[in-house]
């Protein structure tokens, strides 16, 4: 008998992620390990293998459909002589979105939401659009129109009556290309009372606020890591008090023996990198002063006994934070194997999120764009963050007399309701101290 696959649980809180991008199309023959689909959760996008084999007889759900809920049939699997229609799937089963409530009438000096065009709906003001034709209704779930979420949000956005239209989807129901065909024909009349939309000018939608100049611009869709980074930042910055904490660190001692120990570790292909070793440093920081290993958690305060180091990497989609789990104890050549691990499949999307989720402390280096100094944002639950800027020549008072030395400003973002002003100093003089002592990390 023909087999649903099923839109997989990712990671242990998914309720509901993207079909990203199809990997097959109907007709194609898959077998166990077949990689079928990216799937994109809130935190990365992973990819969905095949556990049996067959024939991809129907896809359920097109590729970008958005808010698919975890155990919603997503495409028909048949094997050889199979009858597809048997397995077709029910009308309750396609992913539903609750109702939403009549939005109030706007006032006469506000714009609402949905009227605000997006670049891709507008047109130009030299024809006037031609009224919306007449169609068909979509079969319906009681008296809702039958559309996926994304559909929905983009009928809002472009006002585009749904129950004007004829989905294309399984059973009728409306996807985005629905929403996509309609924009191009004719966009729906702005409800009463909606300011009109301004000019395009030279081909290039103005902006509301802004009349005076046309502004090129694009629309991109934000994924779901996006999204997601956007919430927790902003949740992060208006709910924890940041303390901020400076210090400058001599890099000539631990330079020369990153090049020492590179060189006997040639043989082995392992090749230390400066933030390899400032992961080991803030690591054994955080064991030496662990009023600062902790996070804050409402009424309690929990203390690590320890280091997991989050390290920041820029992916296409955004940023992700793999974890060097007990980096205290590793040696600081494992920490560079598994790091430069870590890293290069977080740029593919392929980490698990165990790999990502938790961590006690993080580290942001941006050095190697040349930045002198910044604080970074604490990546809640965590009490800190350890911030790097680049390592460069600059006059430094060295046994009472003024030299040329290679310096570094760190800077440490601590959570003031968990970790006092004076532990967060501390952890920055252990921090300095190792920096510029670093045999002290490989005893």
């Amino acid at each position: 008998m023909p087999t649903e696959l099923k839109m997989p649980a990712l990671s242990p809180t998914m309720e509901e992620g993207t079909l990203a991008k199809w990997l097959v199309k109907e007709g194609d023959d898959v077998k166990s390990g077949d990689i079928l689909a990216e799937i994109e959760t809130d935190k990365a996008t992973m990819e969905f293998e095949a556990v049996d084999e067959g024939k991809i007889a129907k896809i359920l759900v097109p590729e970008g459909t958005d808010g698919v809920k975890v155990g919603a049939p997503i495409a028909i699997l048949a094997g050889e002589g199979e009858d597809v229609s048997a397995a077709a799937p029910k009308a309750d089963t396609a992913p539903a979105e609750a109702p939403k409530a009549a939005t109030p009438a706007p006032k006469p000096d506000e714009t609402p939401k949905s009227a605000l065009p997006e670049a891709k709906g507008v047109t130009s003001t030299e024809t006037p659009p031609a009224p919306a034709q007449p169609a068909a209704r979509p079969r319906t779930e009681g008296d809702r129109v039958k559309a996926s979420p994304l559909a929905r949000r983009l009928a809002q956005a472009q006002n585009i009556d749904l129950n004007a239209l004829q989905g294309s989807g399984p059973d009728g129901r409306i996807v985005r290309a629905d929403i996509d065909a309609a924009v191009g024909k004719a966009p729906a009349a702005a409800p009463a009372g909606t300011p009109a939309a301004a000019p395009a000018l030279g081909g290039h939608a103005v902006l509301p606020g802004v009349i005076e100049q046309a502004i090129p611009h694009e629309a991109i869709k934000l994924s779901n890591i996006r999204k997601t980074i956007a919430r927790r930042l902003t949740e992060s910055k208006q709910q924890i008090p940041h303390i901020y904490l400076t210090v400058d660190i001599q890099l000539d001692a631990l330079l020369k023996l990153r090049a020492e120990l590179n060189a006997g570790l040639e043989s082995r292909g392992v090749k230390l990198s400066v933030n390899d070793l400032l992961i080991k440093a803030l690591a054994q920081s955080l064991i030496e002063v662990p009023e600062c290993n902790v996070s804050f958690a409402g009424d309690q305060l929990f203390k690590y006994s320890r280091a997991d180091v989050s390290v920041a990497v820029s992916i296409p989609a955004g940023l992700i934070t793999p974890i060097i789990v007990g980096a205290d104890t590793k040696s600081v050549s494992a920490i560079s194997t598994e790091m430069k691990d870590l890293a290069g499949r977080a740029k593919e999307g392929k980490l698990q999120p165990q790999e990502y989720q938790g961590g006690t402390a993080s580290l942001s280096n941006m050095g190697m764009y040349g930045i002198k100094q910044f604080e970074a944002v604490i990546n809640p639950p965590q009490g800190m963050i350890m911030a790097i800027g680049a390592g460069e020549k600059r006059p430094y008072v060295i046994n009472d007399s003024l030299q040329i030395a290679s310096v570094m400003s760190a800077t440490g973002s601590f959570d003031h309701r968990a970790i006092d002003g004076a532990d967060g100093a501390k952890l920055m003089q252990a921090f300095k101290r190792l920096v510029e002592n670093p045999l002290g990390m490989l005893a």
